[in-house]
This record gives C-alpha cells, sequence and structure tokens, in this order.
C-alpha cells in the first residue's frame, strides 16, 4: 500500500481526506464515526458568530448574514437559545481524548468583532486548528471591495496574532481579483486556504411568492471551478490549500491533489452516502497510486499544477473559442 499520508497546516494527516464541518462533525458520536471510517482530520461542526454574540444578548435572526451560510438551516434547527459556548468547547476536549487525528475547530464569521477572544479559548480546549469560515456578501454598493477586503485581513490578523495554532482561512471566490485577495491572506499568518465555501441560495417558489432554498448539496460538477484556482495559486502563495465543494469520490480527490491541494474536504458526500464514502474515496486514491508507481503522496500532489503542467495557458482560458471553433 502506498503511503497516503500528507501535511496540513504543519499537521501530519495519516491521509489527505478531510470530514469537513458539517452536522455529519456536530457531535462526539459522528467524530468518532468520521474517525473510524478513515478521514485523515476532522472540522467540527461550526460555531457561528451569531451563538457567540447571544452570549451577551445578541438575537440570532437580528442578522440576516446567518442565512449567507450553507449549513445555516441546519444550525437553526439543531442548536437551541440554551445551547451556550461550553458545549462546543466540551466538543473539542471530549473529541480529542476519542480519536487521534487532528481536530480542527471551526467558526463562521460575519464581522471584525470582540467574539474573536473566543478563539483563545478554542484553543485551550486542545483544538489542533482553527477554520475560520468567513464570507460578508458584497451586497451593498456604498462599500467598495478594498473596504470588504481589508475587513477580511483584519479577522485574520487579529486571530492568527492571538494564537499559537494553525489557523485556516475558509474564503469565497467573490472577490474582485482573487488571486491577489489570496496572496494578501496568505500574508495574515493563515497557514491555510480553504478553497471554497459553500453557501445557502435562495430559490422563489412561483406560485407561494415565498423564498424557499435550493440545493443544500454539492454535485461532483462543481468541482471545476475549485480545480481551477487550486491548480493556478497552490504553488504561488506560501501557504496551503485545502479543496472544498465537489469531491465526492476518489476521481475527485485525485484530481485536486494533482493540482496541488495537501488535503480535501468531504461533506456533502457524507450526507448522501455515509461515512462509509471515506473508505471508498481512499481504496480509490491507494489504487491509482498503485497504478501509476506513486509510493507516496508528494510524488501526486501538485503535479498538475500551473507551474508543472505542460498547458499552463489551459488554467487560464476561459473562453471557449478554440475548443468549440472547429464545429460546425
Amino acid at each position: 500500500m502506498a503511503d497516503l499520508s500528507t501535511t496540513y497546516m504543519g499537521m501530519k494527516l495519516n491521509n489527505p481526506v478531510i470530514a469537513g464541518s458539517s452536522g455529519m462533525t456536530g457531535s462526539l458520536e459522528n467524530v468518532r464515526k468520521a474517525a473510524d471510517a478513515g478521514a485523515g482530520a476532522i472540522v467540527l461542526k461550526s460555531l457561528f458568530e451569531e451563538q457567540i454574540h447571544h452570549e451577551s444578548g445578541y438575537a440570532i435572526e437580528a442578522n440576516e448574514q446567518l442565512y449567507y451560510y450553507a449549513q445555516a438551516e441546519d444550525y437553526i434547527s439543531r442548536y437551541t437559545r440554551g445551547n451556550d459556548l461550553r458545549e462546543y468547547l466540551d466538543l473539542i476536549s471530549e473529541s480529542k481524548e476519542q480519536v487521534d487525528i487532528p481536530v480542527i475547530a471551526s467558526i463562521n464569521c460575519v464581522s471584525p468583532s470582540e467574539w474573536t477572544e473566543f478563539a483563545a479559548q478554542i484553543e485551550r480546549a486542545g483544538a489542533d486548528a482553527l477554520e475560520l469560515n468567513l464570507f460578508m456578501l458584497p451586497s451593498d454598493p456604498a462599500i467598495d471591495s478594498g473596504q470588504r477586503e481589508r475587513t477580511y485581513l483584519d479577522i485574520l490578523e487579529d486571530v492568527t496574532g492571538r494564537l499559537r495554532i494553525p489557523v485556516a482561512a475558509k474564503i469565497s471566490s467573490y472577490f474582485s481579483g482573487l488571486a491577489n485577495m489570496a496572496a494578501n491572506i496568505a500574508g495574515t499568518g493563515v497557514k491555510g486556504i480553504v478553497m471554497f465555501n459553500r453557501f445557502y441560495s435562495p430559490d422563489i417558489d412561483i406560485d407561494s411568492f415565498e423564498l424557499k432554498p435550493s440545493s443544500v448539496f454539492s454535485s461532483p460538477d462543481e468541482i471545476a471551478f475549485s480545480l481551477r484556482w487550486v491548480a493556478m495559486l497552490s504553488s504561488r502563495i506560501p501557504c496551503d490549500i485545502a479543496a472544498s465543494t465537489g469531491i465526492h469520490d476518489g476521481t475527485a480527490l485525485i484530481k485536486q491533489l494533482l493540482a496541488g491541494a495537501r488535503a480535501g474536504q468531504v461533506v456533502s458526500a457524507l450526507y448522501k452516502n455515509g461515512y462509509s464514502v471515506i473508505k471508498g474515496i481512499l481504496e480509490e486514491l491507494d489504487a491509482y497510486m498503485a497504478r501509476h508507481g506513486f509510493s507516496s503522496l508528494d510524488e501526486v500532489i501538485g503535479k498538475m499544477s500551473i507551474g508543472k503542467t505542460e498547458n499552463p495557458a489551459a488554467y487560464e482560458r476561459v473562453q471557449f473559442m478554440k475548443h468549440f471553433g472547429g464545429i460546425s
């Protein structure tokens, strides 16, 4: 069997499959199931900034930003007002006692605030790392991109300045200059960038005239967008990249590793197929490495990144002209 181990943000992972933040990692029982299934690391279900603020009387319903997150509906149904921050800290410490793989805490952030002090409590609870799920919908025409981007950087600089454990930024693609912003994010002291967030998307019921959620889960086709950016940035920014969204099988993970990702986060596939999907992904990865004579994952990671592929321009092509030019 090939060596499937990898490093991510300085942490040694037995393999590159990370059980991403979701209800599938929201309890000690589920953490154990993910670990037993073979996950290389686990990102705990996100603690929302609104939940932190509620301790000081902040009303969850008052912040519409909550609904931009794909986890929000699950969050609302599962977390009650009686749930305090101690339960999250307990989940961290209990998970560390029960599993022998890295446990990564997660906070969904929508503003720079005093909540960042809670990050230090997460570190003391024993988390191996912290993932900040950052997104502020650029919906206000009065706020320019520079102001928005500065807020992201301020949050990350504040948190990384407080912690000794590594911090990852889980970001969206909604930046005016994504490559430049990724480089600026890497300069804040983060050790990893997760590409990309997947958000709650509204739909309209044309008969009831009500808003409803569109598809909650990702589809395998959604890998295409993140794959391009992982390949273009993995060799250009000084931090690790974890791929997210669209990884439903081993083939998808292999593509992201070849593009330069150090690991891949799996969420929708866990909801759809259960924790056993992790074993299937790893078996497919092992078979692939054997088929191509790779003995370690280091021979795979980045092999098809923009810095190593024979046709780097293909990653930057955005028009179909050449592809379809000969079709009449």
